[in-house]
């Protein structure tokens, strides 16, 4: 193992070798009760723990109608040799009020509000609703941003200064920009970064219609690839119907390889992206959901809808989650051009559903602990050695209440699935629930999972040379 010199790790392997089990899980957690703000949930997931599974510490936000949803570090593996630098600030984004919060982790047990980053910050930039946050290793936060002042698309990123919090600007540079927004990965070896797109926050705040995401002119189709060094859009690659509404991306963890996947929402597809001899960037279609047929549903198919996706530390295997079938894929790929289905495991979903699918193709419901699993497997989370994989299931309020009203009365939960990475194979944790159904101001929806010390789909690795 190479000497720490800063936070995270000096390589993949490292991490896979080196670190400890984790044992706290920070949790976003939206408030169906307008009047009450979203929170940080901070869970124990130490088996050896009295407090095994329940949530230790709320972190209340001061203001309502945020809707927290992704999160990410003030520091990561990119920035292993600053000695100068810890991971201690967890940057929490609201996409509804625009706000972006700062919490301070130096006590993992119990965060704390750093900084309110106000809406009217960004505006002066022309940008709103900040998305996905990865640190940069010069002491900054770069955020996707879904769209402009007045809740129109517009895909862009901005930068915040790591120490005093303030917004710096654009990271972009430029006249052209991403006609949508939503998530990012970079690569600074192969020069390049690479976003996503979804829909306007005007279109997604007011619930999901699946009619939007099907029309080309209100959804996203297209990776916009910038050019790291000089910050401007170089290429765009338009993934046709197939690829609507691209969501996570995530690259592999070997930062010098030149391939990543990405997740497209409703046609339940996942595109490899690759780097090109000439220079440019590919993709090819890999991996394709099959649809369900429905019957008494608002369509006449049930799409798996592709929520998320990840890549786990030694790359060799890769996770799906199908929102609406309920079920999470595992891709053994050691040949990224032809991931092979290695397991599948069932946990909720409308096919556990009655009179919505035929008989053939229902699930038994999931019930664990007393405790029925709403909807389907949302956000995943992988442990560093990738033997535990850590799930939850609301998606976002406003396509909560559509698509899974019971999910809004109830509240959601975290579950644990056992993980073989040596073999491939998953099986659920029965010993392992939090019901965030239970808490104390009432039913919250749970959504992205962090570790204080860091996770598979935040932490991006530098080429030593």
């Amino acid at each position: 193992m190479s000497p720490v010199c800063g936070p995270g790790w000096a390589t993949p392997a490292d991490a896979i070798k080196n670190a400890k089990r984790e044992k706290l899980l920070y949790i976003t957690c939206v408030q169906l009760d307008p009047t009450k703000p979203d929170y940080l949930a901070t869970v124990d997931i130490d088996p050896e723990s009295e407090t095994y599974t329940k949530v230790i510490h709320r972190l209340k936000m001061p203001n309502v109608r945020d809707e927290l949803h992704h999160m990410g570090w003030n520091s990561c593996s990119s920035c292993f040799n600053d000695p100068t630098k810890s991971r201690n600030k967890l940057i929490l984004p609201g996409i509804a009020s625009s706000r972006i919060y700062v919490v301070d982790t130096s006590n993992e047990r119990a965060p704390k509000l750093h900084k309110v980053i106000e809406k009217e910050e960004m505006v002066p930039f022309g940008v709103t609703s900040a998305h996905t946050a990865h640190c940069l290793p010069d002491n900054t936060v770069l955020l996707s941003t879904l769209g402009d002042t007045k809740g129109n698309n517009l895909g862009d990123l901005i930068l915040l200064d790591g120490e005093t919090w303030k917004v710096k600007g654009l990271w972009t540079t430029g006249g052209e920009k991403g006609e949508f927004g939503y998530d990012f990965w970079y690569q600074p070896y192969w020069d390049v970064l690479i976003a996503t797109e979804f829909i306007s926050p005007h279109n997604w705040f007011n619930g999901n219609t699946f009619e939007v995401i099907k029309d080309k002119d209100l959804s996203g189709r297209t990776l916009n690839v910038y050019s790291w060094k000089e910050k401007r859009l170089i290429q765009k690659i338009n993934l046709g119907d197939e690829g609507a509404a691209p969501l996570e991306i995530r690259f592999l963890h070997d930062p010098k390889s030149q391939q990543g996947f990405v997740g497209c929402a409703y046609p339940s597809t996942v595109f490899r992206i690759f780097k090109k001899d000439d220079n440019t960037w590919g993709t090819e279609k890999v991996i394709s959901v099959p649809n369900v047929k429905a019957t008494n549903w608002e369509l006449p198919i049930i799409p798996g809808l592709i929520t998320d996706i990840l890549i786990s530390m030694d790359d060799k295997w890769l996770y799906i989650s199908n929102w609406l079938q309920g079920e999470i894929h595992q891709y053994d790929i050691t040949n990224p051009s032809k991931p092979k289905l290695a397991s599948t495991i069932s946990l909720g979903g409308l096919l556990t559903q009655k009179g919505i699918v035929d008989a053939l193709d229902a699930k038994e419901p999931l019930i664990i602990q007393g405790v029925k699993m709403e909807a389907g497997p949302q956000m995943i989370q992988l442990s560093l050695d990738g033997r535990r994989l850590y799930v939850t299931n609301s998606l976002f309020s406003a396509w909560d209440r559509q698509l899974y009203p019971d999910l809004c009365r109830n509240g959601s939960v975290l579950l644990q699935v056992d993980v073989d990475p040596v073999n491939g194979g998953m099986k659920l944790n029965e010993n392992f629930l939090t019901n965030f159904g239970a808490e104390p101001d009432g039913p919250v929806l749970a959504h992205e999972c962090r570790y204080p010390g860091g996770d598979c789909t935040s932490d991006i690795f530098l080429a030593k040379d």
